[in-house]
């Protein structure tokens, strides 16, 4: 990709062939200093990539540049032509990217890449664990089996978990059965003696070994292994949660909230007029949300629900394990409801939240104060969404988990938000939901 990059600056301006391998050279060496090429779990999506492709290609220029001017005798190539150099080559290795990462997705979704791995502690962490594998075929692995001294846990978990192959004394013969090469240690009753023997067995046989840790709740992207003398110990460091930090949030929450109302009047005018003339009733919907330290305000919706006597709209109870969300009971969408939440337009008026500080544009998302009691009491670390602002879009809607979904999965995703939280996720997170909103079947 490099090099097409290059014969596409050629193309547009002449250039020196010498100049442009050693560019080549040095991006590769940034690439590869800033871990670009790292075996990892995941494969890096195009949108986490991106800034490092365009820093280490950037960096590559400078120096490319810096030597030709200041090493050789006159400039080999002008700044300009390393512009236009540095922007080819950018666009093609992020399009080479797109295409790769395309590629492999399709071979995930056909099962055609996917490598088998081996859990060990079959209780739900590791049920959990293989779960996520499933849903999350970016990974390339697939749970091929569990290893556990006790597998009496696995009785009361789904029937599309993987089998249970034995204890952890099995290893060798369910690593010949699977063909796996990779074991993930989840929580198990082995004790750390016995778990130390497992790996060292793993580490003998050539196979690799993923461990989820004890705190693996209170973990972020920014723990770091560090060693005091021949003892490694694990850094766990704190959200970015510096008061100019957020300052800059609510500052950019703010800014781009009333713009979009400014931006967007002609829009909601449209859409405000559209459901005022439709069907009989107020314009917006309002309901009572729990937000920042417990505080309960007024969500507001363009309404897309014909308006019926409270009587005649009993309680509404989710599924156990699910969210309320979407349509509950009887389906009283209007004909603009149905396209407004399709196309997700019925949650424009809550730019008017942002605008007030109720809101952010991106958190988990707030819930009414009957459910919050409710899942306060059924689930762990749920109350945490509290310590900060609820958002228009959060973590867990754009990996799919709108309307009534797992309440579980919701609580995993947002406190991973939280524990992660920093102004450039924000940034993704806004990028992908403009993607998710393209394909969204308006179900919350």
């Amino acid at each position: 990709m490099l090099a097409l990059g290059g014969v596409l600056a050629a193309s547009l301006g002449e250039r020196s062939y010498d100049t442009a391998a050693l560019f080549g050279a040095l991006s590769l060496l940034t690439l590869a200093i800033r871990g670009s090429y790292r075996p990892s779990l995941r494969r890096a999506a195009t949108i986490d990539s991106f800034h490092g492709v365009v820093t280490s290609l950037a960096l590559a220029g400078l120096v490319t540049h810096a030597f030709s001017t200041l090493i050789i005798v006159g400039p080999q190539v002008s700044l300009g032509a390393m512009v236009v150099t540095f922007m080819c080559s950018v666009v093609t290795v992020s399009v080479g990217r797109v295409a790769i990462s395309g590629l492999w997705g399709v071979g995930h979704l056909r099962q055609r890449a996917l490598r088998p791995v081996l859990i060990v502690g079959a209780g739900k962490v590791g049920s959990r664990l293989a779960e996520r594998l499933e849903e999350h075929p970016e990974y390339g692995l697939h749970a091929a089996g569990f290893l556990d001294a006790d597998p009496y846990p696995l009785a009361d978990r789904a029937e599309r978990l993987p089998p249970f192959l034995g204890g952890p004394t099995a290893l060798s013969a369910a690593l010949e059965e699977t063909g796996a090469r990779h074991v993930m240690l989840a929580f198990s009753p082995l004790s750390d003696g016995g778990l130390m023997d497992l790996i060292r067995r793993c580490q003998e046989l050539g196979v690799e070994v993923s461990v989820v840790p004890r705190f693996f709740d209170t973990m972020n992207d920014r723990a770091a292994v560090e060693h005091i003398g021949g003892l490694p110990v694990i850094r766990l460091r704190p959200a970015h949660r510096e008061r100019w930090r957020l300052l800059i949030k609510h500052s950019f929450d703010r800014t781009v909230a009333c713009l979009g109302l400014l931006i967007g009047s002609p829009l909601l005018l449209t859409v405000a007029a559209a459901v005022k003339i439709t069907s009989p009733g107020p314009i917006f919907f309002r309901q009572q949300r729990v937000g920042r330290d417990g505080q309960v305000f007024d969500l507001l919706k363009f309404r897309s629900m014909r308006v019926e006597p409270r009587k005649a709209t009993p309680r509404f109870t989710p599924r156990p394990g699910q969210a309320p969300g979407g349509v509950e009971g009887a389906d009283r969408r209007t004909p603009i409801g149905r396209f407004l939440r399709r196309s997700s337009l019925d949650e424009l008026p809550q730019l008017i939240n942002v605008a007030r500080g109720e809101m952010s544009l991106v958190g988990p998302r707030p819930e009414r104060p009957e459910f919050v009691e409710l899942f306060n009491g059924q689930l762990s670390r749920y109350g945490e969404r509290h310590r900060v602002k609820s958002g228009m879009t959060g973590w867990a809607q754009v990996h799919g988990l709108r309307g009534q979904t797992s309440i579980v999965k919701r609580v995993e995703w947002d406190n991973y938000y939280i524990e992660n939280w920093s102004l450039g996720l924000d940034i993704k997170i806004l990028f992908l939901t403009l993607a998710a909103v393209m394909r969204s079947d308006g179900n919350e």
